[in-house]
């Protein structure tokens, strides 16, 4: 592993402090999602007005005649969104030239699809049902410690997504709010995604870059097999030993770049979670060789960066 250079590292603080307020802005700007209108009364009393507060969905709801309350209440929310949206397009304006500072730098190593994929997860609200899991989890360590690990420690071609079964109803209500599978999603980011008919918990896209999305093995009530939607084409989620293991670790979040400047949050596993679960890994007979020195691999590189970069987490 190597340090980060100075100027990257310098860039890099600068950027990830702009990206965190525009997650701050977002927030404020979907408390004001919608709008407020006044709706004239019936033709009986045309004098009377009522104030409406209408969703983004399109619903509508009379928060009640038109008085100094309501007046106030009216004022108040245009001022509130106002703010808001001016508040987050200009920091979506600072975002776009921290990206090309980023790319100028070399401040990101991250394949630009990763950062698409969780964006697209955090916009969606659907990212809070998934964490990353596998060796892509490493940009997560290694942009928090400021530095870069080997090029063989984070080669691959896939990226695995931690389902949690549990909160399976919760999934499928912000699923069905945003498209009609989890396909879909992901083809929000690239068309050409497709589900492996012969692995049908992996998607693929016309480059090779797959995306495997995984749960806990079956307790309990849990339903298995378990598709993430009524769709015919979409995941079928596959069952992943000690999976519970990596759902009860700490969560451990960082802002990660990618190569062309572009920038996302990914949340994972505290970083002793993932080396003990590699060192696992790294010694099960059925498990190709080459994957098992991989694994050995990361996980003593992982190891050594908390001991050095991020001794906070030596604990968990």
């Amino acid at each position: 592993m190597r340090e980060r250079p100075a100027d990257a590292t310098r860039q890099y603080i600068d950027a990830v402090a702009t990206f965190e307020a525009y997650e701050d802005a977002l927030a404020e700007a979907a408390k004001v999602r919608g709008g407020m209108y006044w709706h004239k009364g019936p033709a009986s009393a045309p004098d009377d007005a009522y104030l409406v507060r209408t969703s983004a969905s399109g619903s509508e709801k009379s928060l009640g005649r038109r008085s100094p309350e309501t007046e106030a209440m009216y004022a108040s929310f245009r001022q509130r969104k106002e703010m808001a949206v001016e508040r987050r397009d200009g920091l979506k304006a600072s975002l776009l030239k921290h990206k090309r500072m980023n790319r100028a730098l070399r401040v990101g190593r991250v394949a630009p699809i990763i950062v698409d994929i969780l964006n697209r997860l955090a916009a969606t609200r659907l990212g809070e049902h998934f964490r990353v899991v596998g060796t892509h989890a490493l940009y997560a360590y290694e942009s928090a410690a400021g530095m870069t690990f080997e090029d063989d420690a984070v080669a691959t071609r896939d990226i695995d997504l931690l389902w949690d079964v549990r909160k399976r109803v919760a999934f499928a209500t912000a699923l069905s709010k945003v498209d009609v599978s989890m396909l879909g999603v992901l083809q929000k980011v690239d068309p050409t995604f497709r589900i492996r008919d012969a692995q049908k918990y992996t998607a693929v896209n016309k480059d090779g870059f797959e995306v495997d999305i995984i749960r806990r093995v079956q307790v309990g009530d849990d339903p298995h097999p378990i598709r993430l939607s009524d769709e015919d084409d979409d995941f079928w989620v596959a069952q992943a030993p000690r999976a519970q293991e990596l759902l009860d670790s700490a969560q451990f979040s960082a802002v990660i770049v990618a190569t062309n400047g572009a920038m996302a949050r990914m949340n994972t596993l505290e970083p002793m979670a993932f080396v003990r679960f590699k060192q696992w890994m790294s010694v099960l007979p059925e498990r190709d060789p080459l994957k098992r020195r991989r694994d050995a691999l990361q996980a003593s590189s992982v190891e050594d960066v908390v001991q050095e970069y991020l001794p906070q987490w030596s604990q968990n």
